[in-house]
This record gives C-alpha cells, structure tokens and sequence, in this order.
C-alpha cells in the first residue's frame, strides 16, 4: 500500500522491468477518487463519468429510492444526461497535492514532557495546517497521520459535491452469491456503479481520466491498483496485535452478530422495513464476516509470535544504538496506552466512537457541538468542526435524504438497549438517558417528537443562540444535550490517556524503524490513495484444489442453477433475457496479488500502461488477516473483469452509449 509520492520504482523495476514515468504516476494519481460513503473509484471518461462499485454507491441508490421505485431492486440507467439523478449528500475528492509537515507538527510539542499535553499542541498545529492551506490554495485540506504519528502529510484534494447517478445494475447481479459468496471465489458478479461530476451545472470536463483496455487482462500480468484503503494495523506491537485478538476485535465481533440478528429481526417485519434497512443490513452482515475472518486470523498463535520475532530481529539490528532504547521506550508508552484503553472504553466507545443510535441522534448531536465549538478559534475546536471541513460538514447536516422514523427507533432501540445491557439499568448514564422508560419506548418518544428529519429545522437549531439551544423543545436536540457533557469528557480522557500515548510511542517506534530499515517500509492505511502492484493469479488452497484466476458470463447461469432455490442466486429478469445473446467465454471477475483492503472497493485495476482492465470489489476469505498481515501466497483482491463489464453493459441493459463515451480512444500517458 505505497504512497504516491514514494513510489517502490526500483523494486517494480527488478522484479516487473517497469519503469513508470513521474507522468504517468501523476495521471493515475489524478484519476483516482476518493468517495465519502467509503470507498474509491475513478474518472473514466473525458465527461467525468466515475466508476465505483454497486455497494460503494448502494447508499446514494437507498436515498434515490421510493416505495415505488426502488432502485437497489430495479437498477438505473439514465439514456440522457436529463435523466441523471443528482444525489443528496455524496462527495468525491481527487488528491491533487502532497506535502510534508511532520517537522512542523512535531515542532508543535517540543518541549512538552506530558503526552497529553503534546498531544493537544500536535492536534492545535494540524488544525492551524488544514485551516491555512485551504484559506490559500481553495483546495479541501487534510493534515494525514502515518505511521501512526512518525509522519504526517498535508494532502489538498479537488472536492467534488454535484455528484449524479448514471448507471448501476441490480443487487441481484451486482450481488450475486449474497452472504454465501461474499469473501469467495469463484465469483459472478456485476458490482459496478457510475456517477457523474458536475461542475458549474455541467459535465466535468475532466483533466485526467482513464482509458479502457478492451483486451482485459491476462494470467500473470502485471496489474496496479490506486484506490483508498481505509485501515490496517500491520505496524502495531506484537502487544497491541494481541490485544486486537484478546479484547477489541472479540468485543466488535458480539457487537455485530447483535446488530445482525435485530436488523434482521426488524426486517421481517415487514417488506417497507426490508427495504430501508437493507443497506444497514447489508453493512453490518459484510462486517462481521470481515471481523469473524481477522478474528479467526488473530488466534494462530503464529501471528503474534512472528510479531514478536520481528521485533526481537529489529532490537538485535538496532543493538548499540540509541535508536533501540527509543523502540523500547515507544513500546512501553504503547502498552501504557492499550492499559487506559482497557479502563477507559466502557465510557469511550459507546458515547463517541460507536455512537451509532440513528441518524436523527446523529444530526443533535452535530448541531448540539457546532453550536458550541464555532464561538471557538478553529484550531482549538474539535477537528471536525474546523474551518477547513466546514463544508464538508454542511453537506451532510444539511443533507435533503429521507429519513424513516422506523428505521430511526430500530436503531436508538439498539443503541439504548446496548448500553443497558453493558452497564445495568441501575447505572446512573443508563437511568439518566431512558428517563425511566424502556429502551423502545425512550426511543420511540424521542423519535416521534423531533422536528430534524426537516433540513429547516436543523438550520433553525443552527441559527440559535447557545441559551436558546438549551431551552429548545425539540426532544433529539435535548436528548443530545444530556449526553454531550459525558461524552466530552470520555473523548477527552481517551484523547489524553490512549491516543496521545499511542502516537508518541509509535512516533518513537517509527524513529527506530527508520533508522534500521529506511523508507523500505510503507505506513498502515489510512482512507488515503495508495499504490498497490500485484499480477493476475489464483492460488493453492489448504486443501490443494488449484483456483483459477478467472471466471466467466457464462459461468454466472452455471452458478445459478447449481444453486437454484437459493435466493442470494436468482439472476435478475434482464439476464435471463439476455442469455443467449450476451458472449458466455467473456471473462467476468478475476483474482490478483495485489494488497488491498476495506476502502479499496471501486479502486480501478489498471496495467502497465495505466488503463482499465478491471474494478476491485473484494478480497477472498485468506484476505481478511489483511489488517494485520500480508500473505502474498494466498492474499487474493476479486474484480470485475473490464471486458465482462462492458459485454453487460451494452448486451444486458442497452448501455451502448455509456460504453461508447467510457471506451473512445486516448492516449494515455507513458
């Protein structure tokens, strides 16, 4: 997962004979996209069409959909530009700059004994960056953590916010295999989605975007992706990897299969509440299976034994040096870190960072913060009301998306219960916030008697005055005022006690790291553009079945009668039209080498000469240890093959147009 700026030429050259021109790194750089819900996607016309997966903009398809017209069940295609449909609250942005200001930020805390204290300076100094880069360049700025505070990187986007859906198939094909097949393979599925950006009420009249390969890829080529993996932990200590085995990751694993078994619950209720919790379902069944799958990873005593032998090997490289008393001195600050966060979580986690009791809660609390935190300086507020993501901010508050008050009291239900259950009903924040009533019926009151699904309504609240906000009468807005002070003070403990710790001792380790190994080694992911490199290749199960890199059109209608009954594999009505007319041999999804993770999903696979040949989509199940390791001999990234994609575009849905605009000739550059 290397960073654009640090490009591994001399190993692609020794071990591929690749040379990329500085050109071509920056084109590729420039196509990429960076989308909000979550995942990555390209520029790949000179309109500005954006192709991402279906389950990457699946959200954007919920908030387009009705009753009546359900777009996740039915699909999309916009024959017209007339036709495409603005969406409500998506951004894309397109990294167009990087530069190093980790001597600043570290300048920011000299002096300063007390990790708390150097904590706040570091976090003061990265708003005071973000808020001056984008006064001056107009460009979305973001101060970037690698190396879990060995580094940190100014990256400054082209933000786009008139975004467009264009195209997407339905969930059936887009996916097919449901939970079955998900982190499989083989697999069949159509797991594309295309947006448009808009600039000035217009078509973008993109400066970079990528060509098409129509001849796809082949066995053993050499393939790249540029996508925005969201999070890895590969450069943690072997105490803090046993701790993800012992404590967090078990704990999220419980938190999941709940969820889980309520939404789906819930589901069954009715087919209304089937479709507007399918996305949340969906979300929810993909994470447990990831986090069942780290876990399982997890408990080989291998694991954390090679991690402890790597550090053992790095110490006796270091030996002598005052780099080594650094490493220990970091990994001790690491463990006293993984200590507060053990004491400390029960407060933490439900209150700020899985604060997950619906988007309604979600809104009161933005504004609750927003109405205190903007009468601050902006780099003494919280990071996320600066003046640098003031925008981005608004464009979710003030987002016109439905909201299902349903769906709403499902969700506060969860969360309410959830903490009744971690903490007793008798424990005083539990008692405070049901207000002596049942999880569900404090949920259900709360949800019935707010005003914030209406946009003017939380631009009312906005508007008020700090004492006017504390006699408001809307119910979510007070239910948000009797946690904030609570769930301030656990953020501020954890900020304190675990992540000011946790970067200083891992700044520390990344200190020791450098001086024994250079720049060989890249940062764990952060949700920003990385360069992955990987060739086209199955592998070799436990149990020796040889799987081959490749499936077919065809093989989608084999699967679906091997599985006839199942639901996850009907194929839609439009593919069983179609059959006989789309190409079976046609290449459909395939495997590669490259190092991907949540985050990748819509990231483009290209070849060496920078154009398509495929759309990341997922990992197969040995891929799920990727948070913590990299087995390149069983590690598989899944993608939709190109030319499957556009056989099924122009055979199966009549796509011909938008094959046309994706596919016309250019040069790329060498």
């Amino acid at each position: 997962m290397w960073l654009p700026n640090a490009i591994p030429a001399e190993a692609l050259k020794a071990k591929y004979g690749f040379t990329g021109t500085p050109q071509l790194f920056e084109h590729l750089q420039k196509s990429a996209v960076r989308v909000s819900t979550g995942g990555s996607g390209s520029i790949v016309s000179a309109g500005g069409l954006v192709m991402t997966n279906h389950h990457v903009g699946s959200d954007m398809l919920a908030k387009l959909s009705t009753p009546e017209r359900d777009l996740l069940k039915t699909g999309f295609h916009a024959k017209t530009l007339a036709e495409e449909l603005p969406c409500p609250d998506i951004e894309l942005d397109v990294l167009w700059s990087i530069e190093d200001v980790t001597a600043r930020v570290h300048d920011a805390a000299k002096g300063l004994s007390d990790a708390a204290a150097a904590g706040a300076a570091k976090r003061k100094a990265v708003a005071q960056i973000e808020d001056e880069s984008e006064q001056t360049t107009a460009l979305k700025s973001e101060v970037v953590t690698l190396y879990q505070g060995g580094r940190y990187h100014l990256y400054r986007s082209k933000t786009y916010r008139d975004v467009r859906l264009v195209f997407a198939p339905e969930t059936a094909i887009a996916f097919f295999g449901g939970d079955a097949d998900n982190f499989e393979f083989p697999r069949f599925d159509l797991d594309c989605c295309f947006f448009r950006i808009y600039e000035k009420g217009a078509p973008l009249q993109a400066e970079h975007f990528l060509s098409w390969d129509r001849d796809g890829a082949n066995a053993n080529e050499l393939v790249f992706t540029w996508g925005h993996p969201g999070s890895t932990n590969r450069l943690y200590t072997a105490d803090h990897v046993a701790f993800l085995r012992d404590i967090e990751e078990p704990a999220s694993l419980r938190r999941l299969w709940r969820n889980e078994v309520r939404l789906m619950t819930f589901m069954g209720r009715s087919a209304e509440n089937a479709r507007i919790a399918r996305e949340d379902f969906f979300g929810t069944q993909n994470s447990r299976k990831a986090t069942q799958g780290l876990v399982d990873a997890l408990q080989d005593p291998a694991l954390v034994a090679s991690k402890r032998a790597e550090e053992a090997a790095l110490l006796d490289r270091l030996k002598g040096k005052p780099e080594a008393a650094q490493f220990e001195r970091g990994r001790a600050m690491v463990r006293a870190s993984l200590d507060a966060s053990s004491r400390l979580a029960r407060d933490y986690l439900p209150l700020e960072r899985r604060f997950r009791a619906g988007d309604l809660a979600a809104l009161a609390r933005t504004i609750v913060r927003l109405n205190s935190e903007q009468r601050k300086p902006s780099a003494d507020r919280l990071p996320e009301y600066g003046d640098a993501g003031r925008e981005t901010l608004e464009t979710m508050l003030y987002s016109p998306a439905p909201i299902h008050a349903a769906l709403e009291i499902e969700r506060l239900t969860s969360w309410l219960s959830g903490l009744a259950e971690e903490r007793g009903l008798d424990d005083p924040l539990v008692r405070k916030v049901l207000a002596g009533m049942s999880p569900r019926a404090r949920a259900t009151a709360l949800v019935q008697s707010t005003a914030l699904a209406e946009v003017a309504s939380r631009k009312a609240h906005v508007a008020l005055s700090s004492r006017a906000l504390a006699d408001a009468t809307d119910s979510m807005i007070q239910f948000a005022l009797l946690l904030d002070a609570e769930a301030r003070r656990a953020r501020k403990a954890w900020e304190d006690e675990v992540e000011s710790p946790q970067r200083l001792g891992y700044a520390e380790i990344a200190t020791a790291r450098f001086a024994a190994l250079g720049d060989s080694t890249y940062p764990d992911a952060t949700f920003t553009l990385r360069m992955s490199y990987g060739t086209v290749q199955g592998w070799t199960t436990d149990a020796g079945q040889e799987i081959a890199p490749c499936t077919t059109l065809g093989g989608t209608f084999t699967r679906a009668t091997e599985r006839e009954g199942d639901p996850a594999f009907e194929l839609p009505s439009t593919w069983l039209a179609a059959k006989t007319k789309l190409k079976s041999d046609t290449p459909f999804n395939f495997v590669t080498t490259n190092d991907i993770i949540g985050g990748n999903s819509g990231s483009p696979v290209v070849d060496a000469d920078g154009e398509i040949v495929g759309l990341i989509f997922d990992g197969n199940l040995d891929s799920l240890a990727g948070d913590v390791v990299f087995d390149i001999t069983r590690n598989r990234a899944v993608a939709v093959d190109a030319r499957g994609m556009l056989e099924a575009m122009r055979t199966v849905y009549g796509a011909g147009a938008l094959v046309d605009e994706m596919t016309k000739p250019i040069a790329s550059p060498k």
